[in-house]
């Protein structure tokens, strides 16, 4: 069965040791691993909570994003640098983390919009600064596998064809891609066509309710992911990504304004309805 994660953004966007009893009840209902943001300037955190994280057995993985100051599809070159030097820096602290995989939408500027479509040019630059990203993960043997979101919140990757285009012209080894139920609800028009147009690049999928509350209460056609992902035969991480008002600043910045199921609920029967859906599919 593949592994199963839980990302702890359903209760904070921080890196501090106040993460501890979280974790260690995640590893006590059964989760295999935790997905950390990256994004807190607290270096010497990432080492605490990747230690700690170690000692319980639990496989990392962790997801960020770029703002407008530091976006890769710019058309200023020092503004792309910057991209490359934020990139760089948050693969550091994955590496303190003992992560396996980076994931998120940072192939740019996450909820910031140009009232056009995304250009070739912006495609070519965005891959420019992924393969130097890649490179530099690469040292640290980790992947990045950036995200497609729906348009509300991003303009360049919207779908599996949009992403895979934009991984092939990246063209590195350790620049793959993920899946994320909850965008594909919005933006592909059936997530088995979906996820095959990713399966060469599929590297992490994050298990989201269309609501962003307990997977399975929802209407994410759940059978169609499941058996998908088993048809293209992925053995990748399959990680909660839930979110609550718990951190308001982290709320407010991705537009959540109510609660839509307590996060141990979510984590205790999200656990659950993978495991079953996994057995039932296969996967």
């Amino acid at each position: 069965m593949n592994k199963i994660g839980f990302n702890v953004l359903a209760w904070s966007a921080g890196m501090s040791d106040e993460l501890f009893p979280i974790i260690e009840r995640l590893k006590e209902i059964g989760y295999d691993g935790v997905e950390y943001f990256i994004g807190a300037p607290d270096e010497d955190a990432y080492k605490r909570v990747g230690n700690r994280s170690r000692e319980l057995g639990l496989g990392v993985t962790a997801v960020t994003v770029v703002s407008p100051d530091t976006n890769p599809v710019s058309e200023s070159a020092t503004v792309r640098a910057q991209a490359l030097d934020q990139l760089k820096w948050v693969i550091d602290r994955a590496h303190d983390l003992n992560a396996e995989v980076l994931c998120g939408p940072f192939h740019s500027a996450h909820a910031h919009f140009v009232s056009r479509p995304a250009s070739a040019d912006e495609f070519a630059r965005a891959a420019e600064v992924l393969h130097a990203a890649g490179e530099y993960a690469a040292q640290a043997n980790l992947i990045l596998a950036p995200e497609a979101l729906n348009r509300f919140e991003c303009y360049l990757c919207n779908t599996m064809e949009h992403l895979a285009n934009l991984v092939q012209l990246t063209n590195h080894p350790n620049v793959r891609a993920m899946f994320d139920t909850h965008h594909a609800n919005i933006e592909e028009k059936k997530y088995e066509s979906a996820i095959r147009t990713i399966a060469p690049y599929l590297s992490h999928v994050h298990i989201s309710e269309n609501d962003r509350g307990t997977p399975g209460d929802g209407h994410i056609p759940w059978d169609n992911a499941f058996a998908g992902l088993a048809a293209v035969g992925y053995k990748g991480w399959l990680t909660i990504e839930a979110f609550s008002r718990n951190d308001p600043d982290f709320a407010n910045a991705i537009g959540v304004w109510r609660e839509y199921n307590d996060p141990w609920h979510i984590a205790e029967n999200g656990l659950t309805f993978i495991r079953e859906m996994s057995i039932k599919h296969n996967l």
